[in-house]
């Protein structure tokens, strides 16, 4: 990890992994983040909402053309889901729309919920997400009162586990039901519409009072930072370790280094990829083979990052060019 002090200019190429705090929107911490980094090239993977916490990925400089990339990972988020009375916006932070109350629910039946959103599912996003409905946000059309519908899209929930529930007053004296749940899903899922979906399939209602994002792909609480934490000393992940940690990895030779920094569409070896992670210390993966589909990190022969690579019909097709 780099460590950018304050008497610095300008920051090196990277990526930043900040602890969001509630109350502040994604893109207040990339108005920080150019703050501290003295650029304003600075961007985010995945917008977390002002109520939610944790894992926010912040690219600065070059890093920044990651970001799209690393968008297509897989998440992990802790939740509290009240079951029991709806909102308009699927979450605490919207005006309570319904309270029909949560008692007396059948353990089985929860489970049977939870089982229905698990896996390969069709999904509605909540009306004030930022999700474009012919060209328009869907919040923005929301906030204006239009009568809209948001299709179902896919999306994969690899886990859904309740790990504690208890029962609770509302403070308009409903009795609600609070479930502690985990989620591991793909980029694209929401959380407050799992809380939502659950509730309605079992009849009362239900949505998201607590989330908090773990990890982003490879990239967990164990290395993100406070604003406060940065603001005295920005660390910077370098765009290799970076690249490194989110993708599958291929060595090149100087010769095909020279290839691909020239745009040439070069052979891709294929069989399965080499898997995610920095080697250990002194040790470096083999020339391949890294197939599969999504992007692969390319390093030239000294272990320099050269590029973003995606395979199309047989030849490494640039993604992002980094030398």
């Amino acid at each position: 990890m780099t460590r950018n002090g304050r008497a610095g200019s300008g920051a090196p190429d990277g990526l930043v992994i900040v602890d969001k705090p509630a109350g502040f929107t994604s893109h207040d911490v990339v108005a920080k983040m150019r703050r501290f980094a003295r650029t304003r090239r600075v961007g985010h993977a995945g917008t977390l909402d002002p109520m939610a916490t944790g894992v926010l990925v912040i690219g600065v400089e070059k890093a920044t053309r990651l970001l799209g990339h690393l968008a297509l990972t897989e998440k992990e988020y802790r939740a509290t889901i009240r079951l029991g009375q709806t909102t308009v916006t699927d979450d605490a932070e919207g005006e309570i729309t319904a309270s029909d109350g949560a008692t007396g629910i059948d353990p089985a039946a929860l489970r049977a919920g939870i089982e229905e959103l698990t896996g390969d599912i069709q999904q509605v996003p909540s009306k004030v997400s930022a999700i474009k409905i012919d060209g328009k946000r869907s919040y923005v059309r929301a906030r204006e009162g239009e009568e809209f519908t948001i299709p179902a899209r896919p999306v994969t929930v690899s886990s859904f586990v309740l790990h504690h529930h208890r029962e609770a007053k509302a403070e308009d004296g409903t009795t609600v039901l609070d479930l502690d749940v985990t989620v591991v899903c793909s980029s694209g899922t929401y959380i407050r519409a799992l809380a939502r979906d659950l509730g309605a399939g079992l009849g009362v209602g239900g949505h998201l009072t607590a989330l908090r994002r773990t990890r982003v792909g490879p990239y967990g609480l164990d290395a993100a930072r406070t604003l406060e934490r940065l603001e005295e000393s920005l660390e910077i992940m370098p765009i290799a370790e970076a690249a490194a940690a989110a993708f599958p990895r291929w060595d090149v030779d100087a010769q095909q280094a020279r290839l691909l920094g020239n745009g040439v569409r070069i052979d891709m070896p294929t069989g399965e990829p080499t898997g995610e992670g920095t080697p250990p210390p002194g040790e470096r993966p083999g020339p391949g083979p890294v197939a599969g589909p999504g992007p692969v990190a390319v390093f030239g022969p000294e272990g320099r990052f050269l590029a973003l690579v995606e395979e199309s019909k047989g030849k490494a097709k640039s993604l992002a060019v980094f030398v």
